[in-house]
Order: C-alpha cells, then sequence, then structure tokens
C-alpha cells in the first residue's frame, strides 16, 4: 500500500485533488481511500487532504501519518507546517512553487524533491481568479509525470468525467504542468521534464 498526503489552503482544491486522485487509481484497477482532515476551515487556511492506494483492500481507517509522498499546493507551508513530519525516507515531495527544486536543497537531502509552477499554469487556463488561482488538477498532471504510479491519461480521464466545469481547460493545466515538471537530483543540476 502506498500513502499520500495533500497540504494546501482554503480554496486551492486539496480535497478536490484527493478525490481525482483517488479515481485516477480506481480507474486503473486499484483500491482507494481518500478523505480531508476538516478543522475550522476558511479561505486560506491550512488544509490536509489523504490518499491511500493499493492492489488489495485497504482496512486501515486512520489518517495517514507516514506517508510515501506528499503534494504541497502552497509553498508557504514549507516554512509555515512541518509538511515532511513522517515523510518516509526517501518519499516524494511535488511543491507548487515558482522556484526550481534545487532551492529546496534542505529537503532534497532527504527526500525526492519535484517542483511545478501550478498557479501559473491554473492562472493560463483561467482556472480560479488571478489572485487565487486553483491549482488542484494542474498539479496532478505533475504528480503523474513525477510519482510514474498513476497515467497522465488516467488522470486526464477523470478529470473529464468528474469536473463538472471547465473539464477541457482542466485537462490542458494538468498537460501543461506535467510537461514543464522540475526534479531535483541529489548532488546535481535540476532535470526539467519535457
Amino acid at each position: 500500500m502506498r500513502e499520500l498526503r495533500i497540504h494546501g489552503r482554503g480554496g486551492q482544491g486539496a480535497v478536490i485533488a484527493s478525490k481525482l486522485l483517488a479515481s485516477a487509481f480506481f480507474r486503473e484497477g486499484r483500491s482507494v481511500q481518500s478523505f480531508p482532515a476538516f478543522g475550522v476551515e476558511r479561505r486560506g487556511a491550512p488544509v490536509t487532504a489523504f490518499l491511500r492506494v493499493s492492489e488489495g483492500p485497504i482496512l486501515l481507517r486512520c489518517e495517514v501519518t507516514e506517508p510515501d509522498d506528499l503534494i504541497v499546493l502552497d509553498p508557504t507551508l514549507v516554512q509555515a507546517v512541518d509538511v515532511t513530519a513522517g515523510l518516509k525516507p526517501g518519499g516524494g515531495i511535488l511543491i507548487n512553487s515558482e522556484r526550481p527544486a534545487a532551492s529546496y536543497a534542505d529537503l532534497g537531502a532527504r527526500f525526492r524533491v519535484a517542483t511545478v509552477d501550478a498557479s501559473l499554469i491554473a492562472r493560463r487556463y483561467g482556472l480560479g481568479s488571478k489572485n487565487q488561482p486553483i491549482v488542484n488538477t494542474a498539479i496532478l498532471g505533475a504528480f503523474a509525470e513525477f510519482s510514474g504510479q498513476v497515467s497522465l491519461e488516467s488522470i486526464c480521464a477523470t478529470i473529464t468525467e468528474d469536473m463538472p466545469v471547465r473539464a477541457a481547460d482542466n485537462v490542458a493545466a494538468a498537460r501543461a504542468a506535467a510537461a514543464v515538471l522540475r526534479i531535483g537530483l541529489p548532488g546535481a543540476a535540476e532535470v526539467e521534464h519535457a
């Protein structure tokens, strides 16, 4: 079983990202479990969503405390919250950031780190507002490319089926993010995925 934690802020689409990703994995024949952690959520407040994926039944019914991978929808959360708490050694971290993956060298020493400017891509496709872009579908395209755990085609098919509004723009954002993913390599230069 693999476990994933998504960190975002209210209004960025972390919960929907978790649901869409679960649907994409399910489309590929896997068992899934997706759920958010709710508190007194408001726009801009930190939000966490969880996802489990398995080839067999999933019997756990608790929060993900030791994820294999992380998705961070807002780069300010890297400093504001201990997003890496419990992350397994060598785990992957995908960060929505205009900065290159190499600028997260403190994380790159312990984990695989990649970045993509999902905010810029979301703005380009008119997803959300200029000041508050909704980055969830873009980041999922990048996650498919970064993780290799789910296909970009499954992500796009799920978006097409499950997004009631502007599905084509959301699919285009996912594809664009997958094309410009930046992966940090320990002790080496960064690789731009294209």
